[in-house]
């Protein structure tokens, strides 16, 4: 995310997340869980798709319900496209929740009350201006038992002219 969406999203994160288990900061998730065995393939293929894609166009539309739960609601066909081509590639390796396609989204607040993810929802509904944004690269992390450990970024910098 740009900067400034970034630093907004992440403060409503720290406003709002249960700090105990709060460990990330603001982030979108394509994948949650591919094989360990698989990273060196993923590096690979995350550093093409930085290499030969310009930022990704997204837009911000609203709030997201999670249940017990807020969430910044995204839109983006051409993130939804580089899943697909992840989830294409990495066929058979992906667990049944990575096999559908993602609803991109910021989670601001998890594992509330429901009353506690209503309130938020009612407060932060008429403050979420819709806007369009880019993404500027894509991140690789690994859940190795504690925090996670981030593994690489790959910041967007093609042309588009092998948009994938």
């Amino acid at each position: 995310m740009p900067p400034d969406l970034f630093s907004w999203a992440n403060q409503l994160r720290v406003d709002h997340f249960p700090p105990e288990r709060n460990y990330l900061k603001a982030h979108v998730t394509l994948f949650h869980a591919l094989p360990p065995s698989c990273e060196g393939e993923l590096r690979d293929c995350l550093k093409d798709l930085a290499r030969d894609n310009p930022p990704v166009p997204a837009r911000l539309v609203g709030i997201m319900k999670l249940g017990k739960g807020t969430a910044l609601k995204l839109e983006s066909e051409a993130m939804i496209a580089i899943w697909q081509d992840l989830a294409d590639r990495f066929h058979g390796m992906l667990t049944p929740q990575d096999e559908h396609k993602p609803r991109l989204h910021v989670t601001v607040q998890n594992k509330v009350s429901i009353e506690a993810a209503k309130a938020l929802q009612a407060d932060l509904a008429p403050r979420v201006e819709p806007r369009d944004f880019a993404f500027t690269g894509l991140q690789l992390h690994a859940y190795r038992g504690g925090p996670w450990e981030e593994l690489g970024r790959f910041a967007f910098r093609g042309n588009g002219a092998r948009r994938r």
